[in-house]
């Protein structure tokens, strides 16, 4: 089973949208990825504001930063 991840993101954002566009194929094979509005939070604005998308393994903390593609997502999963 893949581990569960969180996708920091936000509404509006062109780049979240590719960066789900690249998850969806692995969502429909099984990966777990939550998505995380950064605008819900000050702290995770705080964090992420600069940065989304933020693809974050629940299992490690590890977080994936963007860009990133399909190869790098498997990789970063495995």
């Amino acid at each position: 089973m893949p581990p569960e991840c969180q996708l920091f993101g936000t509404l509006g954002c062109h780049l979240c949208e590719l960066a789900e566009a690249i998850l969806m194929p692995l969502v429909e094979h099984g990966l777990m990825v939550e998505l995380v509005d950064i605008a819900d939070s000050d702290a995770l604005f705080e964090t992420y504001g600069l940065l989304i998308p933020v693809l974050r393994r629940i299992d490690t903390g590890q977080e994936l930063g963007w860009p990133f593609d399909t190869e790098q997502v498997v990789s970063f999963l495995g």
